[in-house]
């Protein structure tokens, strides 16, 4: 933005540091938000991410195996721009580049040290200082060295004299207006740190975490087992009621558990603006820039100045307000000390706003900075650039512009990109809410409501209706409804691409009471000129007029291949052929500022056939059985990119089958007629034997696999090698043409987005194109009929719920906003309330008006004043659900947050819900989410080494993708919860339990904090916590957090779902662990029938079960009911693996043992009953489960696999290793084309048999699924 002045050439040459001077000044003010924003995290040559100098990482492109994966997916037409390709060398000197510490001089405490990094700017340290506990109360101070104070917006390694060991001063500089208030608001943050009240309303990207209440604060030794005297002391081990195996109850309260610790003391009644503002002149002249006004808990009224030396009191010396604070009230030094206690992670603001469907009673206090946000600046501008509001397209358009060469180019870029469109999806939810809630002026104010446009901030906003019958083909207001999420997809898509010199419009979508808002950045210049004059690529009329131009083909082209996307000619009104690279709907403009935009990208992928029935066309088999094609309420339903990637990933598959195929039978053909003319034979009846001939060896010529043969086929017919013999030419064309690819000499599946689409027609020419993509889209189809859908499981209650919320939809459109709590709870109530007939209560006066406003036909959209939504009964509401076709409680009120108390659904007599419950209401906000792409490959090239076995060096590879996670999206996101987990994953496979507690534990937080408390994944992070917890001898704290995992899974999914198996089989474990017998059973018991339900009884999971269960049985000495299970288990082993797996044996020794000791404890018996007390008793052996032998289950069903090898194993296997690695360094030099097996090829290959089975959990981490992991003894 600040380029905006400049000629073009001039500003890509400032963009960089203009366009990151407006990114790090646009962040907001407060001090939780400025951390939304972290430093880079200082490189640490001592972590084990670092890299010795000399090492070259190759960021995820190098020639090694671990990108076989990424080569294979580029064969599927999965390619993505890699703009990076160039800069290795550069990438290299940047991660080499270590950081330094330098001395940190603040008035008042002794000076500390603090890690930089050279990629850092001056204005970040201000930010870590505002942060830390024992400077946080500073925010109007500059940072001098030698005395020279330093430029808030320079990097690091730009000053001249900053060095290791540098002393950095913090110098107090004078306070103004601006600086005052952010002061103010500083120490309104600081003061409701520890309070969650803006986490339960959903402002300031606040949002819960309670993770402390289980864990009692940071994870170190707390709930260990500690020795009392010769024994262990006894832990308490009794879970909640509500949480057994069977239990009805599904309390609500326990979602939010009360800390102790967020009950904080209370340090002031009233923090405000005085009623003396402003200063008159001659105060104003003696430096007073504005006065507060505090009432103290102790009931004691305050008044202070602010002034350009500080803040004070009358009488007393200028202070920061919160040193004077301290002064005034005493109870703020002990609130300090809680502030203390809390981890950072539970304070850092998210990226985006997390919303909480559940809260407390909590009384309304006064917030002078809260009413300042909400009737001053907030409502129009930007609070932090006062009088002017923010270009979002030039800002989100430029960052985009920014170079990326190399890898500090990228990163800056991919930073910037983040920060502006955080922001911008900050602005334009507040913009959406705004707008329904009539609080924004309509451009159009003299049409009618649902054709009203608006603009707020630089946002134009429009409604998801169908303005002017343009939807009238495809389902009118039930399509234009649809219409902005598809859109919102294709701009995520085209984001992902990321084509130099075509841009998209920033797009988020908001649900806000029944209503969808799109928000986008407005293209330069569009609003002075009609669409018709604007578009010149595409069309404004669903392919009746089509227009195209040669750059946009030039530009939409480069993303045919990664989009799966055609390029297709058209027919327009003139009956004229026009080229398209895209769907017809695609509209390219060129806006004011010379930039190629395209917008209206709702039909980028390609339409489901299920729900769009063509006259005239036969649907494949597999369809018209399940009753397909059927008619839906709109015609824009498309396949999702996901079942696309997966369907691509399907016919590639099927393309090297056949081609290898074909390949095999042809050396068949070649081996057989030569036997024959020697023996005198036909060569016919050979070729007819060859024909019966099955492949039962894939090896080719010289040990390559047919598979590989075919892919160096391809490549080298794609090379236009003239080498290629004619006859295998003739196989890749024929795999070609059988799985429906483009081109016919590789492998090149595409889609044309136009098929089937209401008023397009192709030309003649094009008929035979026509009608092979019409197939493909039919196959396409049946591959998700067949394939993809019965991968499913449960989808009963998401079906419920996602009808329900179609009507909720439009049952809210009618409501007044003096009604909606009524509304709201009354529709609760028919929905989930066993009460038969619930009222809707509303005011008197609303009844009396509805007839005098009735002729209003102009009105603001929160204002409806309709009352239809009274009459719906609980008859009409689910019948309308089956025509649309406690757990939906929780998924369809994500919109809404209601009371936080006990309900009871099952009460004839009175209505569960009531005004009072509905505490708020929500938007649900769909945005783009830009990734960090370095970051990623190296991510995705740790996952690789990992799945190799190479597990330090995959190590050190995710340690590097968190480090440049963490400078992308700053401290908190969903990615580097991601790089957390797979870092405490593979920490514990190494055998540090302490390294994986502590980042499982950040792990757990940051998914409470980002994705939700009960989110899937974070029940998720909960068991593999627990997991380690029970590792590290925490045994108290493994049960409470698996305890919590249990009720969070019964709330979200309920007791009868498959994961829930996973879940009780450690709870049962652990149990087991601690001796708590009866319990672990019932937990157990129950995993089994789950398991046997849904895996059925011969399932390998449902052995492993029986095998569990038994073991309890054998510790209770109940072996007759230990040997029913372990027959049961042995005999599932025996029929799945034969009787001579390893699996097999163990479960036959493991009876053998339980049958021994059945029958001494009979004979003890019997000698009991024979001989009374003078029987002569052998002593039984009933011993206490080991914690390694639990443990080493707990691995087993966790999916983690230990193999021991013998020393003979062990030589082999490092002799196979120093063979990849020279496979590596021929590669590496060009030498040598063989790919260097993985260690599970290497595994294999020697005839290794696991000692366990693996029993990988659909919970369980996705890059570990396939993984062995190699325990070397």
């Amino acid at each position: 933005a600040g380029a905006a002045g400049c000629d073009l050439g001039s500003a890509a040459e400032c963009a960089g540091k203009h366009l990151d001077y407006a990114v790090r000044k646009g962040t907001p003010v407060s001090g939780k938000q400025q951390c939304r924003i972290k430093p880079f995290l200082p490189f640490n040559p001592s972590l084990p991410g670092a890299h010795p100098s000399g090492v070259a990482l190759m960021n995820g492109s190098g020639p090694h195996d671990s990108l076989k994966g990424e080569k294979d997916a580029r064969q599927n037409g999965h390619e993505e721009a890699d703009p990076g390709e160039d800069g290795n060398d550069q990438e290299v000197i940047v991660i080499q580049d270590t950081g330094f510490t330098v001395k940190i001089c603040a008035p008042g405490i002794e000076p500390f040290s603090l890690q930089v990094s050279p990629q850092e700017m001056v204005q970040e340290i201000h930010q870590v200082l505002m942060d830390r506990e024992d400077t946080c109360h500073r925010t109007c101070f500059s940072l001098q060295l030698d005395g020279n104070v330093l430029d808030n917006f320079a990097e690091l390694k730009t000053i001249e004299g900053l060095q290791e060991g540098s002393l950095l001063k913090v110098v107090e500089e004078p306070y103004t207006v601006r600086e005052a208030r952010i002061h103010v608001r500083h120490i309104r943050d600081l003061l409701k740190s520890l309070d969650p009240s803006d986490a339960f309303n959903g402002v300031d990207c606040n949002s819960l975490s309670f993770l402390s209440v289980f864990t009692e604060g940071d994870l170190g030794d707390s709930g260990k087992r500690k020795k009392k005297g010769t024994e262990m002391e006894q832990i308490d081990c009794t879970p909640p009621e509500h949480i057994l195996p069977g239990s009805k109850e599904r309390p609500l309260c326990a979602l939010q558990p009360q800390n102790r610790d967020w009950k904080p003391l209370q340090c002031l009644k009233v923090l405000t603006m005085s009623g003396w503002n402003p200063p008159p002149g001659n105060r104003k002249m003696h430096g007073d820039l504005m006065y507060l006004y505090v009432i103290t808990v102790e009931d004691r009224h305050v008044s202070i100045t602010a002034s350009t030396r500080g803040f004070y009191l009358n009488h007393c010396g200028a202070l920061t307000l919160e040193q004077l604070l301290r002064f005034v009230v005493p109870t703020c030094q002990a609130w300090l000390g809680c502030r203390v206690n809390r981890h950072p992670f539970e304070r850092i603001a998210t990226p985006f706003q997390v919303y909480s469907w559940t809260a407390p009673q909590a009384e309304h206090a006064m917030d002078c900075v809260r009413a300042e946000d909400a009737y001053t600046s907030r409502l129009g501008y930007e609070e932090h650039i006062p009088g002017q509001t923010r270009d979002w397209n030039e800002e989100l358009q430029t960052t985009r512009e920014l170079p990326r060469k190399n890898l500090p180019e990228r990163l800056l870029r991919e930073r910037a990109i983040f920060k502006v469109h955080s922001d911008f999806t900050a602005a334009a939810t507040r913009g959406a809410m705004a707008v329904i809630d009539g609080n924004v002026m309509a451009i159009n104010p003299s049409e009618e409501t649902k054709m009203q446009m608006f603009i707020w901030n630089n946002i134009f906003f429009s409604l998801g209706f169908d303005v002017r019958d343009h939807y009238k083909d495809f389902g009118g207001d039930v399509a234009a409804y649809v219409a902005p999420t598809n859109d919102l997809n294709g701009v995520r898509t085209y984001n992902a691409v990321d084509v130099e010199g075509l841009y998209t419009l920033g797009t988020v979508v908001v649900d806000y009471r029944g209503y969808r808002v799109t928000a986008q950045s407005i293209i330069p210049g569009i609003l002075e000129r009609e669409q018709e004059q604007s578009v010149i690529y595409g069309s404004i009329d669903f392919g009746k007029t089509v227009v195209s131009h040669a750059k946009y083909l030039e530009l939409l082209e480069k993303t045919s291949r990664p989009l799966k996307i055609q390029k297709h000619k058209v027919l327009n009104d003139k009956n004229e052929e026009v080229e398209l690279c895209s769907s017809v709907e695609c509209k390219g403009i060129i806006g004011n500022d010379g930039r190629h935009y395209i917008l209206d990208l709702l039909r980028t992928f390609p339409p489901d056939l299920n729900f769009l029935p063509v006259e005239g066309e036969d649907m494949p088999e597999e369809c018209k059985k399940m009753g397909f094609p059927k008619q839906h309420r709109h015609k824009l339903c498309c396949l999702r990119q996901e079942l696309v990637d997966a369907f691509v990933e399907h016919r590639y598959l099927l393309f090297m089958k056949l081609a290898a195929l074909q390949l095999m039978q042809q050396k068949a053909n070649k081996q057989e007629s030569s036997v024959a003319l020697e023996n005198g034979a036909s060569a016919e009846n050979g070729a007819a034997d060859s024909e019966r001939t099955e492949p039962q060896d894939s090896k080719m010529d010289d040990g390559v696999t047919g598979l590989e043969q075919v892919k160096e086929l391809a490549e080298t017919i794609a090379s236009d090698d003239g080498a290629v013999d004619p006859k295998s030419r003739e196989v890749i064309r024929n795999a070609c043409k059988a799985v429906g690819s483009i081109s016919d000499t590789s492998f090149d599946i595409r889609f044309n987005p136009d098929i089937f689409s209401p008023g397009v027609r192709f030309p003649e020419s094009s008929k035979e194109e026509v009608q092979d993509q019409k197939q493909l889209l039919k196959d396409a189809a049946a591959f998700l009929l067949s394939c993809q859908i019965p991968g499913l499981k449960i989808g009963i209650s998401e079906l419920i719920t996602r009808s329900a919320k179609h009507i909720f939809k439009t049952y809210l459109q009618g409501v007044e906003l003096s009604g909606l709590s009524a509304a709201i709870s009354h529709f609760l109530n028919c929905f989930l309330s066993s009460f038969p007939n619930p009222i809707a209560h509303l005011p008197a006066d609303e009844l009396v008006s509805k007839k005098k406003n009735k002729k209003r036909k102009n009105r603001n959209l929160g204002n409806a004043d309709n009352t239809a939504w009274a009459s719906m009964t609980p008859q009409e509401l689910w019948k309308n659900i089956c025509s649309e076709q406690v757990t939906p409680a929780r998924a369809w009120t994500h919109q809404t947050s209601i009371l936080l108390k006990e309900y009871n659904f099952d009460n004839r007599h009175k209505p569960t819900f009531t005004e009072e419950d509905i505490l708020n209401i929500f938007p649900v906000v769909k945005h783009v989410n830009p990734k960090a792409s370095d970051a990623f490959h190296f991510f995705q090239s740790g996952q690789a080494k990992v799945q190799q076995g190479f597990l330090k060096e995959g190590c050190e590879l995710i340690n590097e993708a968190l480090n440049l996670f963490n400078n992308v999206y700053g401290a908190m996101h969903v990615e580097i919860c991601a790089c957390l987990r797979l870092l405490a994953r593979l920490n514990y496979i190494m055998g540090d339990y302490s390294e994986a507690l502590s980042n499982q534990q950040k792990a757990v937080l940051m998914s409470e904090r980002v994705l939700g408390i009960e989110h899937p994944n974070t029940i998720q992070e909960y068991m593999h916590l627990a997991l380690y917890c029970f590792a590290n001898s925490q045994l108290s704290t493994a049960l409470n957090l698996l305890y919590r995992a249990r009720y969070l899974m019964l709330l979200v999914f309920g007791e009868d779902h498959p994961e829930m198996a996973l879940l009780d089989n450690n709870i049962g474990l652990v149990l087991h662990g601690v001796m708590e017998y009866d319990l672990s059973l019932r937990f157990l018991e129950n995993a089994l029938a789950i398991s046997s339900k849904y895996h059925g009884c011969k399932s390998l999971k449902v052995a492993l079960s029986h095998h569990l269960v038994a073991r309890v049985y054998e510790s209770k000495a109940e072996f007759r009911s230990a040997l029913q299970h372990e027959k049961e288990g042995y005999t599932i082993y025996k029929n799945q693996l034969g009787e001579h797996h390893e699996k097999t044996k163990e479960s036959s020794e493991y009876l053998k043992y339980l049958t021994q000791q059945a029958v001494a404890l009979q004979r003890t018996m019997n000698e009991i009953y024979k001989n009374g007390s003078n029987a002569n008793i052998m002593p039984l052996k009933f011993t206490a489960p080991s914690m390694a032998s639990v443990l080493e289950q707990l691995n087993i069903i966790n999916g983690i696999l230990f193999i021991p090898l013998s020393q003979k194993d062990l030589e082999n296997l490092k002799a196979e290793v120093q063979r990849r690695q020279q496979l590596q360094e021929s590669m590496k030099s060009g030498e040598h084309t063989e790919p260097a097996p993985s260690l599970l090829h290497i595994l294999v290959k020697r005839g290794f048999q696991a000692k366990r089975l693996i029993s990988p959990q659909s919970l369980s981490e996705t890059v570990l699924r396939t993984a062995i992991f190699v325990s070397l003894r």
